[in-house]
């Protein structure tokens, strides 16, 4: 007994999260994963380091552009 009521909340929870858009603190995520932002020193080293990777034919694991 009961689990139309149940049922009926289940629904309207999965509508909110479905319909809503939270808004999100990026800031506060990466305070929280202990990262810094990106420096333009850290982007030429980056630069750096795929060029050297482009003269030895090594891959990128990832493409952080």
């Amino acid at each position: 007994m009961g689990s139309g009521r149940a049922r009926a909340k289940q629904a309207k929870v999965a509508r909110e999260l479905k319909y809503s858009s939270p808004s999100a603190d990026f800031e506060a995520l990466q305070r929280e994963l202990g990262s810094k932002p990106t420096t333009s020193d850290d982007k030429e080293e980056l630069d750096q380091d795929r060029s050297i990777a482009e003269s030895r034919n090594i891959r990128p694991t990832s493409d952080d552009d």
